[in-house]
């Protein structure tokens, strides 16, 4: 429910506050006295489009404001509503309200607010939507829509929510799997040639076998072999030079020539000598003793590690043309090829155009299609089912709104299947039983299309409450009986709802529960609109205004004063 409404800068409203109640209120005023603001007001609170010229001239921006109290609604609109505001991050204010503030600038930008929070003007339409509803002279033409007119049949009948989100879903995957299975038929001969290029790439890659930094030890392995005379050479007149030829030693007779014999010798001379200075010698030619051996060893380690002969050279230098051949076609390094492999191996599994493959995806689709059909059939069940219902009630509705002949019909027809079903709907009309009914569009007149919208909306809003609808002129093109219905059919749906009404009709006004009043003052320099709420004085007042003028003669007092009495008497038996 609305709690209030405070308006600033809207049009020719510089400040207002509409401090609304439950039940039925009703906004009259003189044409052009700033009743559209309000509504204005409320469209913005609803996420509408802002519209700068609606600033009042001279001021910087407009400002709609309203307190809404959801504790009235009902459990699941309550917690859709909450949802919405925890998601803004916003919060209930410790009076049980939450605030929604919505500002245009003169130059057209727009800020929203929700629960103390700035938000998207669409997430303040989201949690309006569980709270407020406009009908305009605008939502009566959208009530000839095809969508719109499925989407009231569907609000009808709660049963068929459930089982329609159920088909989307079945719709969406089947849609999606046809397109894929469709996709692949026609293209299936590029499929297989992309397919054979793709298995050919893989089996040239997977014969050579590269394994992750191949190519590197390769350009190693290789400088050694290519050198492996030379190195043979170089490491064995080494060793042979420590351990190697026989030389004819200093002291005579033949003694091992090797560079480590010959330190063995010398440091054996010195063994034993007392002289401190040789015995540091020997002691010196002992450690280059060490030291050739150990080199000797590594010297025949590294001859040893050699290969034995020059066919393994040849063997690795093919190996490293197939290597190359690899990086020039795939990547610049082996790590890259076997990253290319791996991708390729799973783009050939998604374009497997193999008969094997297609059967398979025809076969889910043919499965999706059948959950599908069966959802579909369910959906349109209920659709029949409802469509009669709603019928026969909405006509019930229209021959309590001064049309006590019309017949109100939904047709529904099959189609292709659709997001929404297998249904087409429509809305039809007849003025009596004897006349075909025709679709509202081509039968309605606005008089009676509004009588249809507000029909649909007491029946649709039954099975709900606490809720905000506002409806905008909706009965223009109405008076006598008819206006009187129509203000019946607004006091029992303000039973359930908090209504509000902006009306030029004395009929509908006379059965409101709060009757508020916009007033235009024209000054040298501007003009000003305010927004009163009237006591049962002021209402006599503006009834026998909106009567015929005649505010200012007992008469149309009088006539007013009678109206207003037998419709509350009314309002009060509907309650009681």
């Amino acid at each position: 429910m609305l709690a209030d409404l405070t308006i600033e800068n809207l049009g020719v409203i510089p400040q207002s506050t509409l401090e609304l109640s439950e039940g039925l209120t009703v906004l009259t005023g003189e044409t052009g006295a700033g009743k559209t603001m309000v509504v204005t007001g409320l469209r913005l609170l609803c996420g509408g489009r802002a519209d700068a010229s609606r600033v009042r001239s001279g001021a910087d921006k407009a400002v709609a404001e309203g307190r809404f109290l959801v504790d009235s609604l009902a459990e699941q609109d309550r917690e859709s509503a909450l949802a919405v505001l925890e998601d803004a991050g916003g919060a209930v204010d410790e009076a049980g309200e939450v605030i929604a503030l919505r500002s245009v600038s003169a130059q057209g930008r727009s800020r929203a607010y929700l629960g103390g929070r700035s938000t998207p003007a669409a997430t303040l339409a989201q949690f309006t939507e569980q709270l407020l509803t406009i009908h305009g002279q605008n939502d009566q033409l959208r009530l000839l829509n095809a969508d719109r007119q499925r989407e009231a049949l569907d609000r009808f009948e709660p049963k068929i929510g459930p089982i329609l989100r159920e088909y989307t879903d079945a719709f969406r995957r089947w849609r999606k799997l046809s397109k894929e299975y469709e996709q692949k038929l026609r293209s299936r001969q590029e499929l297989a040639l992309e397919s054979d290029r793709l298995q050919f790439a893989i089996d040239e890659i997977q014969a050579v076998d590269p394994q992750p930094g191949e190519d590197q030890e390769l350009v190693s392995t290789i400088r050694k072999l290519e050198g492996l005379d030379a190195l043979k050479e170089a490491a064995s007149s080494a060793l042979a030079a420590i351990d190697g030829a026989e030389v004819l030693g200093d002291f005579g007779g033949d003694t091992p020539g090797g560079a480590s014999d010959a330190v063995g010798l010398a440091h054996s001379a010195l063994i034993g000598v007392e002289e401190s200075e040789l015995a540091s010698i020997a002691q010196r030619l002992d450690a280059v003793s060490s030291e050739l051996s150990e080199l000797s060893g590594e010297l025949g380690r590294f001859l040893g590690g050699l290969p034995a002969d020059s066919e393994q050279l040849e063997q690795l230098l093919q190996r490293q043309q197939d290597i190359k051949k690899l990086t020039r076609k795939y990547a610049p390094d082996i790590d890259g090829v076997l990253l290319w492999l791996a991708k390729a191996e799973q783009k050939l599994a998604q374009l497997d155009a193999s008969p094997e493959a297609l059967e398979a995806l025809q076969r889910e689709v043919e499965q999706a299609q059948s959950r599908m059909e069966s959802l579909g059939a369910r959906v349109s069940a209920a659709r029949v089912s409802a469509a009669q219902h709603l019928g026969r009630l909405v006509s019930q509705e229209l021959q309590g709104l001064a049309m006590p002949k019309a017949r109100f019909e939904v047709r529904i027809t099959e189609q292709t299947p659709q997001v929404h079903g297998y249904d087409a709907v429509e809305f039809l009309l007849a003025p009596n039983a004897a006349l075909e009914a025709k679709p509202l569009a081509t039968s309605a007149s606005g008089g009676e299309l509004s009588r249809v919208m507000l029909a649909l909306e007491v029946i649709l809003s039954t099975g709900s409450h606490g809720t905000t609808l506002v409806f905008d002129e909706v009965d223009a093109g109405v008076g006598g009986k008819a206006a009187v219905e129509i203000g019946r059919r607004l006091a029992k749906l303000a039973q359930h709802h908090q209504v509000i009404v902006v009306t030029h009709l004395p009929q509908v006004a006379a059965y409101a529960d709060t009757h508020l009043h916009v007033a235009k003052d024209v000054g040298e320099t501007s003009v000003t609109s305010g927004v009163s709420n009237l006591d049962a004085q002021q209402r006599t007042e503006e009834l026998s205004r909106m009567l015929a003028g005649l505010d200012d003669t007992e008469t149309g007092k009088a006539h007013a004063r009678e109206l207003l009495e037998r419709a509350q008497r009314e309002v009060e038996a509907m309650r009681g």
